[in-house]
């Protein structure tokens, strides 16, 4: 039998000590960042324009860019390992729903209920190990032809790489390596984009724009109707 990972319990310990001050460091971060900031209202435009609306923010921290997927039109609520996070999450942003929770065990959600899920820099800390049960989540709670967008940070060309990340350990992870484990979950790649390290960071950004697999993509997998 596999013994469950620790990974969810000592990262919520972690992003509860830190908190309040993430909180006030980073309650504006996307207004720096307009490639980041483009990419996320790429993200919302396909989901709208799918007809969806509902998405997830997994990982959403003290909630700011879960307002923010509100504020591009969607039906966003949170969902965090931390406690205080939520908390916070909460104080902030009143009319939104965050909940305490683990990505690979959404249990509050149905199968096939989102139309999207925002992952940003959220599985970082994940075990790779452990990385495709995560995958299998996001395939089960998201409807055919929903939208997955990913953001990490990128090992430059490099092997998958462990590094002393300031809050808990984190990975950095070869974007094609990354994008073939998602592949394998039952995504298609739609997009990518890599980012250069800004003046204020160590790495270079990923960023993955997936679809789940069962959309109108299959759709030849049933005859067209002949004539009569």
């Amino acid at each position: 039998m596999t013994e469950p990972s620790l990974h969810p319990v000592s990262t919520a310990r972690a992003y509860d000590s830190v908190a309040v001050l993430y909180a006030e460091l980073f309650s504006d971060w996307l207004g720096s960042l307009p490639l980041d900031r483009a990419l996320i209202a790429a993200f919302a435009d396909s989901v709208l324009a799918a007809g969806g609306r509902t998405v997830a923010d997994l990982g959403c921290g003290p909630g700011y860019v879960t307002a923010h997927l509100r504020d591009l039109g969607l039906d966003a609520f949170g969902v965090d390992l931390s406690p205080v996070m939520i908390g916070l999450a909460r104080e902030a942003h009143p009319d939104l729903r965050f909940d305490v929770g683990s990505m690979d065990a959404l249990h509050d959600v149905a199968d096939g209920e989102l139309d999207g899920i925002l992952s940003w820099y959220s599985v970082i800390h994940t075990p790779p190990r452990d990385l495709p049960v995560y995958f299998d989540e996001f395939r089960r709670t998201m409807a055919p032809g929903g939208h997955l967008l990913l953001g990490f940070f990128e090992s430059g060309g490099g092997p998958l790489d462990a590094f002393d990340h300031k809050v808990t350990t984190a990975y950095r992870w070869p974007i094609d390596g990354l994008a073939a484990l998602a592949v394998s979950a039952g995504f298609t790649e739609t997009a990518r984009m890599l980012r250069e390290p800004g003046p204020d960071e160590r790495f270079r950004r990923g960023h993955l724009l997936m679809t789940r697999n069962g959309g109108r993509a299959d759709a030849d997998e049933f005859p067209a109707p002949g004539p009569s």
